[in-house]
């Protein structure tokens, strides 16, 4: 041995080959106990209690599509309703409710799930009639739904006959998450009544236009403003006219002659000088001269100066064209006066309308400031062309104004009925109309929808007369059969999918 190599103390090697031994014999012990522990379900405990945290966390649902399933509140890709949320519990066999108990859960609303759920195919959410055998994404990279076996096929028949609907069966929980009621049809009356804008103008024939027949000049104005009310004959003003002042002298001699003539001897002579007064006294009447100043005139044996002019009718002055000391010529327009006691409404009716409107149609009117007045009239007449601008057909209704309530150019409501039917009758708010066909929903079983292509007939005050496809005492879906639409719209598209063999 060399002296210089180290020399370890004595029993260092062996001490170093014990410890060793231990840690190895630790190691094994400490494998033993983890293994034992982890096969005695230590650990397995700790993850299944993740998956049990993982199984109840919150889940979302579509209520019309429950096959739509998010870890997030949204929207539904296919319809584009809220999810709703449900409460999810530890996946366990499907046990089929017995007759008349409710869901426990939110899938399959629509349907009655089958014990072994199937995926037959995949559909596009966007447009049903394109499916996969496969998953498969659409080219939004919305991806394909499933479809199940209970979700096509004895649910789905299409036997109410129309085209691209379906017949579709709603559970109890749906019933209540969409709101959908029903009412029955019934035998009554409907009544079609259109309600129209109109304007109040004036009784054309209750206008009066005050001329003069004769030259002269205008010395005082008992009427002097427009607006101003007038009651039949009282003085509108007085004229100056020398033809009325030498009208007014022949009449006096023409009753001086006639007095002389009485006690003639021969008849003829008599019947002349009558005549001559007659013909005098006309003449003072064609040139307006009141009764009363002829009257007057008569007693009094003395020309008047001025002539009193008295209004013709009762009304108010809508026109003055005069002023004290003007000269007036014949035909000149002194006043115009209106009688407002009756007056006319002009209403546009549609086009459509044109033919159901007849004179003598009873008319009520209803007016804006005043909620609780109620006019009644008639169509007085019906124009014989519609306004080529507007399309519309203008009719003319008489209404009684005797307290002076409605006023020319007055806008105003008016309700004519055009029809009346007896018959079957539903809602309004039952009918779907595309415009081609009209479909009603009517509840064939409890929770069974059947859609139905109906005829109709009149409409109005919130019913609609069925002429055929519904009986009386059926019931109809009244609210939310636009969700019923939407539903047998796909469960039909789906039927069709699965009998034309895309699967």
């Amino acid at each position: 041995m060399n002296e210089n190599t180290p020399v370890e103390p004595h029993g260092t090697h062996h001490l170093f080959n014990s410890r060793k031994g231990v840690l190895w014999a630790l190691a094994v012990v400490l494998f033993v106990v983890i293994g034992g522990a982890y096969s005695n379900g230590f650990f397995r405990s700790s993850h299944e209690h993740h998956d049990e945290a993982e199984k109840t966390k919150e889940t979302y649902v579509c209520p019309m599509h429950p096959q739509i399933v998010s870890d997030r509140p949204g929207t539904c890709p296919i319809c584009s309703m809220d999810l709703v949320k449900a409460e999810t519990s530890a996946p366990a066999p499907f046990v089929k409710q017995p007759a008349g108990k409710a869901k426990n859960d939110l899938d399959d609303l629509f349907d009655e799930p089958s014990s072994e759920r199937k995926i037959l195919y995949y559909r596009n959410p966007m447009d049903p009639s394109i499916t996969s055998p496969t998953p498969a994404k659409d080219e939004m990279g919305m991806e394909y739904v499933p479809v199940y076996n209970d979700e096509v096929g004895s649910k789905a028949s299409n036997s109410a006959g129309v085209e691209g609907m379906a017949t579709i069966r709603v559970g109890e929980e749906a019933l209540m998450l969409t709101g959908v009621q029903t009412s029955p049809a019934r035998k009554e009356t409907a009544k079609r009544t259109v309600r129209t804008v109109g304007i109040v103008v004036a009784d054309e024939t209750l206008v009066r236009h005050v001329h003069t027949k004769v030259r002269g000049w205008i010395e005082t104005l008992s009427t002097n403003f427009t607006g101003q009310a007038v009651q039949k004959d009282t003085p509108l003003l007085s004229i100056y006219s020398p033809e009325l002042l030498a009208t007014q002298q022949e009449f006096l001699s023409a009753k001086r002659a006639a007095a002389s003539m009485v006690d003639a001897a021969d008849p003829a002579i008599k019947r002349m000088g009558n005549d001559l007064l007659q013909s005098a006294k006309r003449r003072l009447e064609l040139f307006d001269v009141p009764k009363s100043f002829i009257e007057k005139l008569e007693k009094s044996g003395e020309p008047q100066r001025a002539v009193t002019l008295e209004a013709p009718i009762s009304g108010f002055v809508t026109a003055k064209g005069v002023y004290e000391g003007q000269e007036i010529e014949p035909g000149m327009e002194l006043f115009t006066i209106t009688d407002l006691s009756h007056v006319w409404i002009e209403a546009d009716l549609y086009e459509y309308e044109a033919n159901l409107v007849e004179v003598g149609q009873e008319a009520t009117l209803t007016l804006a400031f005043s909620p609780g007045t109620v006019i009644k009239g008639k169509v007085a007449y019906v124009f014989p062309y519609l306004s080529a601008e507007s399309r519309t057909l203008k009719v003319r209704f008489d209404f009684p104004n005797p307290t002076l309530t409605l006023k020319p150019q007055m806008y105003v409501d008016v309700s004519l009925a055009l029809a009346q039917a007896p018959g079957v009758t539903i809602p309004d708010s039952a009918l779907i109309d595309t415009g081609v066909r009209q479909v009603v929903f009517v509840e064939t079983a409890p929770g069974t929808f059947e859609p139905r292509q109906v005829k109709v007939g009149v409409r109005g005050g919130g019913k609609i007369q069925i002429m055929s496809g519904i009986k009386e005492g059926e019931q109809v879906v009244v609210k939310a059969n636009f969700l019923l639409d939407s539903e047998s719209r796909l469960r039909a598209a789906l039927e069709k999918a699965i009998g034309g063999g895309n699967k």
